[in-house]
This record gives structure tokens, C-alpha cells and sequence, in this order.
């Protein structure tokens, strides 16, 4: 997916210099700590580990697997951990022609290298540039924004939304500022906009095309922490309004199992939509409005995904009967149950998030796939829904060690 603009010819030149092999450290820097995902962290390993070599990003380096800058087809998290899985055995034997020790990642660089396709593009859908510069001007954002020199000043500038630039860290940033917004918008008899998925991302497109800067502090673009969500929900007095198993008498609506489909980007424009009449209804129940970090949001839409709000969310049942169905258990035991030759999926240690998840699928795969191919063992594939609940299973049991 090409972006055209100042943010496309960044994109296009960083991600040139990573697959050239030319050192990005003394120009970004470190990622601080915490839960969120570093850009440049991750760019500096897709150079390192040899991704290059087989994978072109915007045209640059290897043949052998897709242009991951130039994805046709948007993919989801999901997604690509499952097309991921299902190329290994290719991709090691490929690894091996060409000479590339096989690598081991751990979650925090999984989560880096994600981040990194994310700042391509690699995973969502683009908005339209054209018609996101058309909705700021309808939705009369530019009264106090300024985008390119061009715009009011009642605002911050937003040339530099790439710093921000994750539906999480969207959801945030319209939470915590929606109050003073709100406020600003009523002095000056502005009628306050409302947004739909597709016209926020549209929006975002256009703010993008303009971004000066790789994010050099944390991207918050997977989920957090299920359990430190879940506490979150409770100590920021969410649980005061919104149910999520079915609790009744409830203020506001139940987030829990109930065929909701929401997309990040969906529950962002939610988040900005619902402001008023959420701050309205904690106001009168004399709760102080809460103020959210990035990585609080993430781990709140951790503990949304486990009660089913999001769409894409995995069922572990599911993914139970995935790993039975898909052959695992010829080779993996659950609590001592089933194959001994790869290990008690049980006793696996630290399968606490997607990234980790993530990471455990490849640095299995790394050490399997060449002997699996050796052995004409046939290699279980994942459709993204399969990968899905094969991941809330994992995290299940990961939780429960």
C-alpha cells in the first residue's frame, strides 16, 4: 500500500536504509520501557535478521516473499501470524540455502517487528488521502487544528500524528482530550462532529500524509496485559456504568459477549462519539473523569478482546479443539495428555500475549520445520480465525502457569 506525501517518501526512505544495511541508532531513539512496541526497534531487526534477503519493502531487497510494503491485501494481526506459520517450512529451507542463521525472537522484538509492518501499512486497510483532507475541513477539525501550516491554532498542530499513529493510542488521545475539546467546540458554536470507522481512518490518511517523523518513543499496537485491563476497568470506575457478563441495571451498555464485531479503529471513533454522554453519567454519579495512558488502553482492550467486545477475538474452546484437530497432539502433550516428542503445551512458559504467542510460533517452527520436512511430516496450516483461537488458547494456558 503506497502512501504518496511527505509521510510516504519517509517511510520509503527509512525502510530503504534498513534493507541497505545502514544503522538507524544514531538517528532515533531507544524505546522507553514499558508495554508498548518500538518502530525503530523493529525496523533495526527486520535489517538483522535477514528479512531483507527474501522480503522488498517498497521495492527494496529480496524476491522470494512479498513486498511487505506493497501488501494488495491488508492482513489482519491474525492474519499474519497464520500466513506466517503456514510459510515456515519454506521460509527456514529458504533461510538455509541462503546462508541466514535462523534467529530467535522473544516477545518484545515479535511485538517490535509488528509494530514496524504497522507503520507500512502492512496490516490495515489505508484510508483515502483525498477525502480524509475533505472531512477535516467538513467536520470543521481545521477551525482548530492546523495541518501543514494550514488551520487554526485553538488546537495542537498535527503534522506529527505518526508519534500517535495506532487505533489504541487514537482511543486515547480522543478519551483524554474529548472533555477540553468538547469545551472548546462550545465556546466557539462549533456543532461537535461525530465519526464512523471509515471516515476517522480516512481522516488519519490524510494527517499521516503530512507526518515529518518516524515514532521514536513507544506504538501501542497490540494488546496489553488482560489481567492489569480487567483492574483497570474496575479502579477507573468503568465497571460503575458497562456490565461485562451480562450483569443487568447497568448505566451504560454491556462489553461482554455480545456479538459485538467492533474494529480498533471502530471502538477509537466510538471512544470520541460516546464522550459527552459518558462524561455526562459519570459526572452525575461523582466519579472523577479517569485519564488514560496509552498502555492503560492497551491493556484495556486486552481484557475487551478476552470477554469477546472485539470482533477478531479468539475463542480459547476453540482453539482447544484446533490444536486436537490439527494433528498437535501426535507431537505436544497438554497436561500430559497426548504426543511427548515437542513438549507439554501446558507447562509452556510465558504465552501471556499475542506477541508472545507470536514469538513461540516461529522460534518452534525455527527448530522444527527442517526436521518435520526431513520426516515428510505434514505441517498443519491456520486459516486467521483458526490462528485466532489457536492464540487465546495458548494465552489461556500461558495464564494459567
Amino acid at each position: 500500500m503506497i502512501r504518496y506525501g511527505k509521510g510516504a517518501t519517509l517511510r520509503a526512505l527509512c525502510s530503504a536504509l534498513v534493507v541497505l544495511g545502514w544503522p538507524l541508532q544514531p538517528l532515533l531513539s531507544q524505546v522507553p520501557e514499558g508495554t508498548g512496541q518500538s518502530v525503530p526497534a523493529g525496523a533495526r531487526l527486520f535489517g538483522a535478521m535477514g528479512c531483507a534477503g527474501c522480503h522488498a519493502i517498497n521495492g527494496v531487497g529480496g524476491a522470494v516473499g512479498p513486498d511487505l510494503g506493497r501488501s494488495s491485501e491488508p492482513q489482519s494481526y491474525y492474519g499474519f501470524a497464520a500466513a506466517m506459520w503456514n510459510h515456515l517450512p519454506q521460509m527456514v529451507q529458504r533461510m538455509d540455502e541462503l546462508g541466514i542463521e535462523r534467529p530467535r525472537l522473544d516477545p518484545w522484538e515479535a511485538g517490535d517487528l509488528v509494530a514496524f509492518l504497522v507503520w507500512l501499512d502492512y496490516f490495515d486497510p489505508p484510508g483515502e488521502i483525498d477525502r480524509g483532507r475533505q472531512l477535516f475541513s467538513e467536520k470543521k477539525c481545521v477551525l482548530c487544528h492546523q495541518v501543514a501550516g494550514v488551520g487554526g491554532v485553538a488546537g495542537p498542530d498535527l503534522d506529527f500524528l505518526s508519534q500517535y499513529g495506532s487505533p489504541i493510542q487514537i482511543a486515547t488521545a480522543m478519551w483524554n482530550h474529548g472533555p477540553a475539546m468538547t469545551e472548546a467546540m462550545r465556546a466557539q458554536g462549533i456543532r461537535r462532529p461525530s465519526f464512523t470507522g471509515s471516515e476517522l481512518t480516512d481522516v488519519i490518511a490524510y494527517l499521516e500524509s503530512w507526518s515529518t517523523a518516524m515514532p521514536t518513543g513507544p506504538l501501542y499496537v497490540l494488546p496489553g496485559r488482560p489481567e492489569e485491563g480487567r483492574q483497570r476497568f474496575v479502579d477507573r470506575g468503568c465497571s460503575q456504568c458497562h456490565g461485562v457478563e451480562g450483569e443487568t441495571g447497568m448505566v451504560a451498555p454491556g462489553l461482554g459477549r455480545m456479538g459485538r464485531h467492533e474494529s480498533l479503529i471502530d471502538f477509537a471513533a466510538a471512544m470520541w462519539n460516546k464522550a459527552p454522554t459518558m462524561l455526562d453519567a459519570i459526572q452525575r454519579s461523582g466519579i472523577s473523569v479517569p485519564r488514560l495512558s496509552a498502555g492503560d488502553m492497551a491493556d484495556l482492550v486486552a481484557y475487551l478482546s478476552s470477554v469477546r467486545y472485539f470482533g477478531e477475538a479468539g475463542s480459547a474452546t476453540r482453539g482447544a479443539r484446533r490444536v486436537r484437530d490439527k494433528g498437535c497432539l501426535e507431537c505436544h502433550s497438554v497436561g500430559g495428555r497426548g504426543g511427548a516428542s515437542a513438549g507439554d503445551l501446558a507447562q509452556a512458559q510465558g504465552l501471556d500475549s499475542p506477541a508472545a504467542v507470536m514469538a513461540a510460533l516461529w522460534n518452534h517452527a525455527a527448530m522444527t520445520g527442517r526436521e518435520a520436512g526431513q520426516a515428510q511430516v505434514p505441517w498443519p496450516t491456520f486459516s486467521t480465525v483458526e490462528m485466532a483461537d489457536l492464540s487465546a488458547y495458548l494465552q489461556m494456558l500461558g495464564h494459567e502457569n
